[in-house]
């Protein structure tokens, strides 16, 4: 009896260090992710970066396919050779620039968390919702993990092609829609992707102005090159507005949804409530970062279905 008490003090002992342990690098972890959001905070504000990180977060985890489970956030497009090259992706390197520093300080955060939590935090800095994230991404251990290229949307086609590129990572027309409204942020460059100009009058204030533009104004077709971009690539001017470059623009991708009758009514929901456009947004994007990600499996988010009533 006196040698079984010391053993059970003993293994008392032992199970409440290992649970101070556990806590204090659950403690460490968080603290070490406020840190690093912080400084995003600062990053986005200093260098006005805040679209061009969502872009980059966006690609990396818009390549994912629902069916055979490939692609989805892991960071591929860091290496010279893959994603990197595929035309959707240009301009990213100066996003992934951008980072580097960061993930040298902050190197035990892997390169996709870290493009993910920069764009929520960016979204969060331009004026847009609190979205949910959580850590968890593994990245890819060379550019042979990449996926082909043509997973991402082709601007010049119609919602067919935008429900093959959603579908395909098991997302609904709903939240094509969502998603698409971070297009109210940023702005396009013809030596990226052959159009020049911005969505909307404020590309570094994310709201719901993208949508009340697209129903609120004549979107008149015209060639790129008019307005500073490639020729041969249809845009669309809002009727009366001054032929010259950086003329706020919409793409094919964009005015085809008003043509639709199943994504219209969402175009118009968000463009007559900013809250319901934040709330639905902020789940669908949720919901894309956390594609096909292992860690997350089986792990319910309570922020990742978007409401389907109207």
């Amino acid at each position: 009896e006196n040698t079984i008490q010391p053993r059970k003090m003993a293994s008392a002992l032992l199970c409440s260090l290992a649970l101070v342990l556990s806590t204090a690098r659950t403690s460490a972890a968080q603290s070490n992710y406020a840190a690093l959001s912080e400084d995003i905070r600062e990053l986005v504000r200093e260098k006005k970066c805040g679209p061009i990180l969502v872009r980059l977060s966006w690609h990396d985890a818009g390549t994912f396919d629902s069916k055979s489970g490939t692609g989805g956030p892991r960071g591929a497009m860091r290496f010279s050779a893959g994603e990197s090259t595929h035309g959707a992706n240009n301009g990213l390197d100066i996003a992934r620039s951008l980072l580097e520093p960061l993930k040298k300080k902050y190197s035990s955060v892997t390169y996709a968390d870290l493009w993910s939590l920069s764009a929520i935090i960016a979204i969060e800095e331009m004026g847009g919702p609190k979205i949910s994230w959580r850590p968890g991404r593994t990245d890819a251990t060379s550019s042979k993990d990449s996926v082909e290229e043509g997973r991402l949307p082709d601007a010049q086609l119609g919602c067919p092609h935008l429900r093959d590129v959603f579908h395909r990572m098991a997302l609904t027309d709903q939240e094509i829609v969502a998603l698409s409204g971070a297009h109210t942020i940023g702005a396009m460059h013809a030596d990226r992707s052959g159009h020049e100009g911005p969505w909307t009058g404020r590309p570094q204030h994310f709201d719901n102005q993208y949508f009340k533009d697209l129903i609120g104004k004549e979107w008149v077709k015209t060639d790129a090159s008019e307005l500073g971009g490639a020729k041969g690539n249809a845009v669309y001017a809002a009727k009366g507005s001054p032929t010259k470059s950086g003329t706020p623009i919409m793409l094919p991708t964009d005015v085809a949804m008003l043509e639709d009758s199943k994504m219209r009514v969402w175009v118009d929901l968000y463009a007559a409530d900013q809250t319901r456009f934040f709330q639905d947004f902020s789940s669908a994007f949720t919901k894309l970062q956390e594609l096909g990600v292992p860690a997350f499996h089986g792990i319910s988010n309570p922020h990742s279905h978007v409401k389907t009533e109207l």
